[in-house]
Protein backbone atom coordinates (compact mmCIF):
# COMPACT_ATOMS: atom_id res chain seq x y z
CA UNK A 1 0.00 0.00 0.00
CA UNK A 2 1.40 3.76 -0.88
CA UNK A 3 1.64 6.20 1.73
CA UNK A 4 0.35 9.77 0.47
CA UNK A 5 2.28 12.37 2.18
CA UNK A 6 0.74 14.78 4.02
CA UNK A 7 2.69 17.98 2.54
CA UNK A 8 1.34 16.77 -0.99
CA UNK A 9 -2.30 16.45 0.24
CA UNK A 10 -3.10 19.98 -0.78
CA UNK A 11 -2.75 18.71 -4.84
CA UNK A 12 -5.07 16.03 -4.49
CA UNK A 13 -8.63 16.83 -5.31
CA UNK A 14 -10.91 18.87 -2.11
CA UNK A 15 -12.61 16.18 -1.48
CA UNK A 16 -10.03 13.77 -1.15
CA UNK A 17 -8.15 15.75 1.12
CA UNK A 18 -7.32 14.93 5.03
CA UNK A 19 -9.50 17.69 6.55
CA UNK A 20 -12.37 16.33 3.82
CA UNK A 21 -11.84 12.92 5.39
CA UNK A 22 -11.97 14.13 8.88
CA UNK A 23 -15.47 15.77 8.12
CA UNK A 24 -16.83 12.85 6.54
CA UNK A 25 -15.85 10.73 9.77
CA UNK A 26 -16.98 13.26 12.49
CA UNK A 27 -20.43 13.60 10.00
CA UNK A 28 -20.81 9.27 9.73
CA UNK A 29 -20.25 8.68 13.41
CA UNK A 30 -23.10 10.46 15.17
CA UNK A 31 -25.52 9.29 12.90
CA UNK A 32 -25.29 5.39 14.33
CA UNK A 33 -24.25 6.98 17.84
CA UNK A 34 -26.70 9.61 18.42
CA UNK A 35 -29.47 7.48 17.06
CA UNK A 36 -28.57 4.95 19.39
CA UNK A 37 -28.36 7.15 22.53
CA UNK A 38 -31.73 8.99 21.04
CA UNK A 39 -33.45 5.53 21.32
CA UNK A 40 -31.65 4.20 24.22
CA UNK A 41 -33.40 5.63 27.25
CA UNK A 42 -36.98 4.92 25.50
CA UNK A 43 -35.85 1.70 24.38
CA UNK A 44 -34.43 0.55 27.55
CA UNK A 45 -37.56 1.23 29.77
CA UNK A 46 -39.82 0.08 27.34
CA UNK A 47 -38.84 -2.89 26.02
CA UNK A 48 -36.41 -4.13 28.58
CA UNK A 49 -38.03 -2.68 31.40
CA UNK A 50 -34.52 -0.80 32.86
CA UNK A 51 -34.60 1.04 36.55
CA UNK A 52 -31.69 3.77 36.93
CA UNK A 53 -29.68 0.65 38.38
CA UNK A 54 -30.32 -1.06 35.56
CA UNK A 55 -28.80 2.25 33.27
CA UNK A 56 -25.97 2.53 35.48
CA UNK A 57 -24.68 -0.96 34.24
CA UNK A 58 -25.26 -0.39 30.99
CA UNK A 59 -23.12 2.92 30.62
CA UNK A 60 -20.72 1.14 32.81
CA UNK A 61 -20.17 -1.51 30.45
CA UNK A 62 -20.42 0.70 27.81
CA UNK A 63 -17.06 2.37 29.04
CA UNK A 64 -15.16 -0.78 29.31
CA UNK A 65 -13.48 -0.22 26.17
CA UNK A 66 -12.69 3.52 27.24
CA UNK A 67 -10.85 2.80 30.10
CA UNK A 68 -8.95 -0.02 27.47
CA UNK A 69 -8.18 2.44 24.81
CA UNK A 70 -4.67 2.39 25.60
CA UNK A 71 -4.76 -1.40 23.78
CA UNK A 72 -4.81 1.11 20.90
CA UNK A 73 -0.91 1.43 21.28
CA UNK A 74 -0.58 -2.21 20.66
CA UNK A 75 -2.67 -2.12 18.04
CA UNK A 76 -1.25 0.65 16.11
CA UNK A 77 2.04 -1.41 15.79
CA UNK A 78 0.11 -3.76 13.03
CA UNK A 79 -2.64 -1.54 11.75
CA UNK A 80 -2.22 2.10 10.56
CA UNK A 81 -3.97 4.51 12.58
CA UNK A 82 -6.80 5.63 9.45
CA UNK A 83 -7.40 2.05 8.72
CA UNK A 84 -7.78 1.07 12.42
CA UNK A 85 -10.36 4.51 12.68
CA UNK A 86 -12.31 3.76 9.40
CA UNK A 87 -12.99 -0.34 10.72
CA UNK A 88 -13.88 0.90 14.12
CA UNK A 89 -16.65 3.16 12.77
CA UNK A 90 -17.53 -0.18 10.69
CA UNK A 91 -18.23 -1.91 13.90
CA UNK A 92 -19.83 0.98 15.62
CA UNK A 93 -22.42 0.67 12.75
CA UNK A 94 -22.70 -2.94 12.80
CA UNK A 95 -23.54 -3.32 16.82
CA UNK A 96 -25.93 -0.13 16.23
CA UNK A 97 -27.68 -1.93 13.28
CA UNK A 98 -28.29 -5.18 15.69
CA UNK A 99 -29.28 -3.26 19.09
CA UNK A 100 -32.36 -3.90 18.63
CA UNK A 101 -32.60 -7.76 18.36
CA UNK A 102 -31.40 -7.92 22.02
CA UNK A 103 -34.38 -6.13 24.19
CA UNK A 104 -33.32 -7.56 27.73
CA UNK A 105 -30.05 -6.89 29.91
CA UNK A 106 -27.99 -9.73 29.53
CA UNK A 107 -28.13 -8.93 25.12
CA UNK A 108 -27.93 -4.99 25.93
CA UNK A 109 -25.05 -5.47 27.46
CA UNK A 110 -23.23 -7.74 25.17
CA UNK A 111 -23.92 -5.54 21.83
CA UNK A 112 -22.67 -2.28 23.82
CA UNK A 113 -19.37 -3.65 24.43
CA UNK A 114 -19.21 -4.23 20.68
CA UNK A 115 -20.42 -1.03 19.41
CA UNK A 116 -18.34 0.82 22.21
CA UNK A 117 -15.39 -0.70 20.95
CA UNK A 118 -16.08 0.50 17.41
CA UNK A 119 -17.15 4.13 19.53
CA UNK A 120 -14.10 4.23 21.71
CA UNK A 121 -11.31 3.18 19.61
CA UNK A 122 -12.80 5.52 16.67
CA UNK A 123 -12.23 8.52 18.90
CA UNK A 124 -8.73 7.71 20.39
CA UNK A 125 -7.64 7.27 16.89
CA UNK A 126 -9.42 10.49 15.44
CA UNK A 127 -8.31 12.41 18.00
CA UNK A 128 -4.40 11.36 17.18
CA UNK A 129 -5.46 12.13 13.44
CA UNK A 130 -6.80 15.68 13.93
CA UNK A 131 -3.79 16.89 16.06
CA UNK A 132 -1.54 15.41 13.56
CA UNK A 133 -2.79 16.14 10.64
CA UNK A 134 -4.12 19.99 11.16
CA UNK A 135 -1.57 22.44 12.04
CA UNK A 136 -1.41 24.28 15.43
CA UNK A 137 -2.41 27.91 13.89
CA UNK A 138 -5.57 26.37 12.24
CA UNK A 139 -6.55 23.66 14.89
CA UNK A 140 -8.91 25.57 16.88
CA UNK A 141 -11.03 26.50 13.85
CA UNK A 142 -10.80 23.31 12.32
CA UNK A 143 -11.74 21.60 15.34
CA UNK A 144 -14.78 23.80 15.65
CA UNK A 145 -15.89 23.38 12.06
CA UNK A 146 -15.15 19.36 13.03
CA UNK A 147 -17.73 19.88 16.01
CA UNK A 148 -20.36 21.61 13.81
CA UNK A 149 -20.04 18.80 11.09
CA UNK A 150 -20.57 16.34 14.14
CA UNK A 151 -23.49 18.35 15.51
CA UNK A 152 -24.86 18.17 11.39
CA UNK A 153 -24.62 14.53 11.33
CA UNK A 154 -26.36 14.15 14.55
CA UNK A 155 -29.33 16.99 13.38
CA UNK A 156 -29.74 14.80 10.52
CA UNK A 157 -30.32 11.69 12.73
CA UNK A 158 -32.24 13.00 15.16
CA UNK A 159 -34.68 15.06 12.95
CA UNK A 160 -35.47 12.01 10.82
CA UNK A 161 -36.72 10.19 13.98
CA UNK A 162 -38.89 13.06 14.88
CA UNK A 163 -40.41 13.55 11.41
CA UNK A 164 -40.58 9.83 11.24
CA UNK A 165 -41.39 7.91 13.97
CA UNK A 166 -45.18 8.22 14.45
CA UNK A 167 -45.84 9.50 10.77
CA UNK A 168 -44.57 6.12 9.76
CA UNK A 169 -45.51 3.98 12.94
CA UNK A 170 -41.63 2.52 13.18
CA UNK A 171 -39.80 0.15 15.32
CA UNK A 172 -36.74 0.29 17.41
CA UNK A 173 -35.19 -2.57 14.92
CA UNK A 174 -35.66 -0.47 11.88
CA UNK A 175 -34.01 3.15 12.66
CA UNK A 176 -31.43 1.19 14.42
CA UNK A 177 -30.95 -0.75 10.89
CA UNK A 178 -31.11 2.40 8.86
CA UNK A 179 -28.64 4.52 11.41
CA UNK A 180 -25.61 1.90 11.49
CA UNK A 181 -26.07 1.01 8.10
CA UNK A 182 -25.53 3.97 6.98
CA UNK A 183 -22.67 4.66 9.48
CA UNK A 184 -20.55 1.15 8.24
CA UNK A 185 -21.41 2.02 4.46
CA UNK A 186 -19.90 5.56 4.81
CA UNK A 187 -16.85 3.94 6.48
CA UNK A 188 -16.26 1.27 4.39
CA UNK A 189 -16.07 4.00 1.45
CA UNK A 190 -13.74 6.27 2.98
CA UNK A 191 -11.31 2.77 3.63
CA UNK A 192 -11.85 2.17 -0.29
CA UNK A 193 -11.51 5.87 -1.56
CA UNK A 194 -8.87 7.63 0.48
CA UNK A 195 -5.17 7.55 0.32
CA UNK A 196 -3.23 6.78 2.95
CA UNK A 197 -1.98 9.76 4.77
CA UNK A 198 1.46 10.10 5.81
CA UNK A 199 2.29 12.07 8.60
CA UNK A 200 5.00 14.05 8.85
CA UNK A 201 6.23 12.79 12.38
CA UNK A 202 6.24 9.04 12.99
CA UNK A 203 4.27 8.43 16.19
CA UNK A 204 5.97 6.46 19.36
CA UNK A 205 4.06 3.00 19.19
CA UNK A 206 4.77 2.15 22.86
CA UNK A 207 3.19 3.46 26.23
CA UNK A 208 3.97 7.56 27.05
CA UNK A 209 2.94 8.57 30.05
CA UNK A 210 5.01 11.91 31.10
CA UNK A 211 5.16 13.84 34.24
CA UNK A 212 5.08 17.07 32.08
CA UNK A 213 1.50 16.29 30.93
CA UNK A 214 -0.08 15.97 34.34
CA UNK A 215 -2.24 18.83 34.51
CA UNK A 216 -3.85 17.70 30.72
CA UNK A 217 -4.23 14.05 32.33
CA UNK A 218 -5.78 15.63 35.14
CA UNK A 219 -8.03 17.65 33.00
CA UNK A 220 -8.93 14.55 30.78
CA UNK A 221 -10.09 12.26 34.38
CA UNK A 222 -12.10 15.07 35.57
CA UNK A 223 -13.91 15.96 32.07
CA UNK A 224 -14.59 12.11 31.60
CA UNK A 225 -16.27 11.89 35.14
CA UNK A 226 -18.25 15.00 34.80
CA UNK A 227 -19.36 14.48 31.36
CA UNK A 228 -20.57 10.36 32.61
CA UNK A 229 -23.09 11.55 35.06
CA UNK A 230 -24.58 14.12 32.38
CA UNK A 231 -24.60 11.38 29.54
CA UNK A 232 -26.26 8.97 31.30
CA UNK A 233 -28.77 10.77 34.20
CA UNK A 234 -29.72 14.28 32.53
CA UNK A 235 -31.39 12.05 30.02
CA UNK A 236 -32.72 9.39 31.48
CA UNK A 237 -34.32 11.90 33.91
CA UNK A 238 -36.33 13.97 31.03
CA UNK A 239 -37.66 10.09 30.40
CA UNK A 240 -38.07 8.82 34.23
CA UNK A 241 -39.00 12.16 35.61
CA UNK A 242 -41.02 14.37 33.16
CA UNK A 243 -42.30 10.98 31.09
CA UNK A 244 -40.75 12.49 27.18
CA UNK A 245 -41.70 10.75 24.54
CA UNK A 246 -39.47 8.90 21.85
CA UNK A 247 -40.58 11.76 19.87
CA UNK A 248 -39.78 14.51 22.30
CA UNK A 249 -36.75 12.86 23.88
CA UNK A 250 -35.03 13.26 20.03
CA UNK A 251 -36.42 16.62 19.32
CA UNK A 252 -35.07 17.97 22.41
CA UNK A 253 -31.08 16.55 21.42
CA UNK A 254 -31.93 17.83 17.55
CA UNK A 255 -32.52 21.87 19.21
CA UNK A 256 -29.27 21.03 21.27
CA UNK A 257 -27.49 19.85 17.81
CA UNK A 258 -28.80 22.73 15.90
CA UNK A 259 -27.20 25.06 18.65
CA UNK A 260 -24.19 23.19 18.85
CA UNK A 261 -23.77 22.96 14.61
CA UNK A 262 -24.37 26.86 14.42
CA UNK A 263 -22.30 27.89 17.66
CA UNK A 264 -19.28 25.67 17.33
CA UNK A 265 -17.29 27.35 14.58
CA UNK A 266 -17.94 30.27 17.05
CA UNK A 267 -16.15 28.42 19.74
CA UNK A 268 -13.47 27.54 17.42
CA UNK A 269 -12.80 30.86 16.61
CA UNK A 270 -12.84 32.44 20.41
CA UNK A 271 -10.35 29.65 21.61
CA UNK A 272 -8.10 30.85 18.71
CA UNK A 273 -8.53 34.02 19.40
CA UNK A 274 -8.79 34.35 23.81
CA UNK A 275 -6.71 31.13 24.29
CA UNK A 276 -7.35 27.58 26.17
CA UNK A 277 -7.01 29.14 29.54
CA UNK A 278 -10.14 31.46 29.42
CA UNK A 279 -12.15 28.83 27.60
CA UNK A 280 -11.51 26.36 29.80
CA UNK A 281 -12.39 28.99 32.72
CA UNK A 282 -15.66 30.06 31.10
CA UNK A 283 -16.41 25.98 30.35
CA UNK A 284 -15.80 24.88 33.99
CA UNK A 285 -17.62 27.83 35.68
CA UNK A 286 -20.73 27.66 33.43
CA UNK A 287 -21.30 23.62 33.67
CA UNK A 288 -20.81 24.56 37.79
CA UNK A 289 -23.85 26.72 37.64
CA UNK A 290 -25.78 24.15 35.48
CA UNK A 291 -25.23 21.04 37.84
CA UNK A 292 -26.24 23.30 40.89
CA UNK A 293 -29.68 23.90 38.65
CA UNK A 294 -29.93 20.49 38.12
CA UNK A 295 -29.42 19.38 41.00
CA UNK A 296 -32.34 21.93 42.25
CA UNK A 297 -35.28 20.53 39.46
CA UNK A 298 -35.29 17.89 42.27
CA UNK A 299 -36.16 20.19 45.25
CA UNK A 300 -37.97 23.20 43.52
CA UNK A 301 -39.44 21.37 40.34
CA UNK A 302 -39.00 24.00 37.82
CA UNK A 303 -40.67 22.06 35.11
CA UNK A 304 -39.62 20.10 32.09
CA UNK A 305 -38.42 23.17 30.35
CA UNK A 306 -35.96 24.42 32.44
CA UNK A 307 -35.19 21.03 32.84
CA UNK A 308 -34.90 21.46 28.51
CA UNK A 309 -32.63 24.26 28.63
CA UNK A 310 -30.46 22.95 31.40
CA UNK A 311 -29.95 20.05 29.02
CA UNK A 312 -28.98 22.54 26.29
CA UNK A 313 -26.99 24.61 27.53
CA UNK A 314 -24.89 21.92 29.45
CA UNK A 315 -23.62 20.97 25.69
CA UNK A 316 -23.26 24.37 24.63
CA UNK A 317 -20.18 24.87 27.44
CA UNK A 318 -19.50 21.05 26.81
CA UNK A 319 -18.46 22.29 23.13
CA UNK A 320 -15.66 24.03 24.95
CA UNK A 321 -13.71 21.11 25.85
CA UNK A 322 -11.96 21.24 22.04
CA UNK A 323 -9.45 23.38 23.94
CA UNK A 324 -8.27 20.44 26.22
CA UNK A 325 -7.08 19.29 22.69
CA UNK A 326 -5.59 22.08 21.49
CA UNK A 327 -3.82 22.88 24.97
CA UNK A 328 -2.23 19.21 24.37
CA UNK A 329 -1.32 19.89 21.03
CA UNK A 330 0.88 22.78 21.78
CA UNK A 331 2.83 21.37 24.71
CA UNK A 332 3.11 17.63 23.10
CA UNK A 333 6.55 16.18 21.21
CA UNK A 334 4.92 15.55 18.03
CA UNK A 335 5.91 11.92 18.19
CA UNK A 336 3.67 11.60 21.59
CA UNK A 337 0.70 12.24 19.96
CA UNK A 338 -1.01 9.05 19.41
CA UNK A 339 0.12 7.41 22.76
CA UNK A 340 -0.86 10.11 24.78
CA UNK A 341 -4.04 10.17 22.97
CA UNK A 342 -5.01 6.50 23.74
CA UNK A 343 -3.42 7.45 27.24
CA UNK A 344 -5.74 10.00 28.17
CA UNK A 345 -8.36 8.19 26.52
CA UNK A 346 -8.14 5.48 28.90
CA UNK A 347 -7.76 8.06 31.79
CA UNK A 348 -10.77 9.77 30.44
CA UNK A 349 -12.71 6.73 30.98
CA UNK A 350 -11.33 5.38 34.61
CA UNK A 351 -14.29 7.05 36.57
CA UNK A 352 -16.81 6.24 33.62
CA UNK A 353 -16.15 2.54 34.53
CA UNK A 354 -16.86 2.52 37.95
CA UNK A 355 -19.49 6.03 38.39
CA UNK A 356 -22.35 5.14 36.05
CA UNK A 357 -23.06 1.69 38.48
CA UNK A 358 -22.39 3.34 41.80
CA UNK A 359 -24.08 6.34 41.04
CA UNK A 360 -27.10 4.22 39.60
CA UNK A 361 -27.31 2.96 42.97
CA UNK A 362 -27.42 6.61 44.55
CA UNK A 363 -29.68 8.05 42.00
CA UNK A 364 -32.57 5.58 43.29
CA UNK A 365 -31.59 7.68 46.86
CA UNK A 366 -31.43 11.18 45.16
CA UNK A 367 -30.99 12.59 42.45
CA UNK A 368 -30.45 15.74 43.83
CA UNK A 369 -26.77 14.32 45.26
CA UNK A 370 -26.15 12.59 41.77
CA UNK A 371 -25.99 16.16 40.23
CA UNK A 372 -24.25 17.62 43.25
CA UNK A 373 -21.51 15.61 42.69
CA UNK A 374 -21.03 16.60 39.55
CA UNK A 375 -21.32 20.36 40.31
CA UNK A 376 -18.29 19.34 42.75
CA UNK A 377 -16.55 17.78 40.14
CA UNK A 378 -16.79 20.91 37.84
CA UNK A 379 -15.55 23.36 40.29
CA UNK A 380 -12.80 21.28 41.04
CA UNK A 381 -12.17 21.55 36.71
CA UNK A 382 -12.27 25.35 37.53
CA UNK A 383 -9.58 25.36 40.21
CA UNK A 384 -7.31 23.43 37.96
CA UNK A 385 -7.74 25.34 35.08
CA UNK A 386 -6.42 28.24 36.26
CA UNK A 387 -3.20 26.90 36.15
CA UNK A 388 -3.19 26.52 32.30
CA UNK A 389 -0.78 29.67 30.95
CA UNK A 390 -1.73 32.10 28.80
CA UNK A 391 0.53 30.62 25.52
CA UNK A 392 1.48 26.73 26.30
CA UNK A 393 3.96 25.73 24.68
CA UNK A 394 6.67 22.82 25.14
CA UNK A 395 8.43 23.80 28.50
CA UNK A 396 5.49 26.06 29.72
CA UNK A 397 3.05 23.16 30.37
CA UNK A 398 1.42 25.00 33.57
CA UNK A 399 2.28 28.46 35.16
CA UNK A 400 4.07 26.21 37.87
CA UNK A 401 6.50 24.77 35.34
CA UNK A 402 8.85 27.59 34.57
CA UNK A 403 10.16 31.21 35.98
CA UNK A 404 7.97 33.19 33.91
CA UNK A 405 4.92 31.82 35.70
CA UNK A 406 4.76 35.16 37.56
CA UNK A 407 3.84 36.86 35.02
CA UNK A 408 1.07 34.77 33.26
Amino acid sequence: MRLFPLSQAQDLPVWRRPEALLMLMAFAMPVAFATWSALLNNFTKEAAGFDGSDIGWLHTVREIPGFLAIGVILVIVFVREQVLALTSLILLGIATALTAAFPNLGGLLMITLLSSIGFHYYETVNQSLQLQWLPKDRAPKMLGVLLSVGAAGTLLAYGAIVLTWRAFDLSYDIVYWIAGGFTAAVAAFALLAYPQFESPHPQTKEFVLRRRYWLYYVLQFMSGARRQIFIVFAGFMMVERYGLSVDQTTALFMVTMGVNMIIAPTVGRLVAQFGERRALIIEYGGLTVVFVLYAGLYVYDWGVWMACALFVANNVFFSLALAIKTYFQKIAAPGDIAPTAAVAFTINHIAAVFLPASLGYLWLVSPTAVFGIAACMALVSLGLSILVPRHPVDGQETILSRPLAAAE
